[in-house]
């Protein structure tokens, strides 16, 4: 039995965990999840997507403007540009699991109906989320993680985490008690915010090597 009530001591997804049932349970629960604040905002919860076989996991930082409307992971544009990314790498995004650290938008508005503007998930909410993702690894059991940005890293790594220290290196490290590789680099996200095509163009191919390193990794 699921428990529908919010924790009061503390921000956490704990309780609304079910007890079996693989991805299609944890999907359904993670519906209703009201582990901290962030839920009250968004329009509903993003889970993971993709098959419980995928060789490889991808974990970004949260859902955009366009995954919370449509409720799924990486549909945006920073998602068509990192499935553009994977098979350039030589990594088929359909082979891949996809989610976040954090299943609820987070953002600001400068003035009522104005652009939803992406805000960063506090280290408390990555906490707090933390058993959705411990669970998806779990029913998965990727042979490797991707590490996509800083708020991913911290969420998985902890919070000394820096993208510039360990990206495009095979890591391994224990998480949520199991033995993982992982890969690190930058979110899509960030190559699309550089100021120009030059920048643009050097951080893309930035992602691209990074990813390759996986590709080889999985090979």
């Amino acid at each position: 039995m699921v428990s529908t009530k919010a924790p009061e001591d503390a921000y956490t997804a704990e309780p609304f965990l079910p007890d079996r049932g693989g991805l299609p349970a944890l999907r359904r629960a993670a519906a209703d999840c009201r582990g901290c604040p962030l839920h009250r905002d968004a329009t509903q919860t993003v889970f993971g997507a993709g098959t419980a076989d995928a060789r490889v996991m991808l974990v970004g930082e949260q859902p955009g403007d366009q995954e919370d409307r449509q409720g799924k992971p990486f549909v945006g544009p920073a998602g068509r540009l990192l499935d553009r990314a994977l098979a350039e790498a030589g990594i088929d995004p359909g082979d891949a699991y996809v989610t976040n650290a954090v299943k609820h938008f987070k953002f600001t508005r400068a003035e009522p109906r104005k652009r939803r503007i992406h805000k960063a998930p506090s280290l408390r909410e990555m906490t707090a989320c933390g058993p959705w993702l411990a669970a998806e690894l779990a029913v998965v059991e990727p042979e490797l993680i991707v590490v996509l940005g800083a708020s991913a890293g911290k969420a998985l790594l902890g919070s000394s985490f820096r993208v510039g220290e360990s990206r495009g290196a095979l890591l391994e490290r224990e998480i949520h008690g199991r033995p993982e590789r992982l890969v690190a680099t930058v979110h899509p996200s960030s190559v699309l915010r550089a100021q120009d095509d030059e920048d643009r163009k050097a951080a893309y191919e930035g992602l691209v090597s990074d990813l390759k390193v996986a590709a080889r990794a999985l090979s």
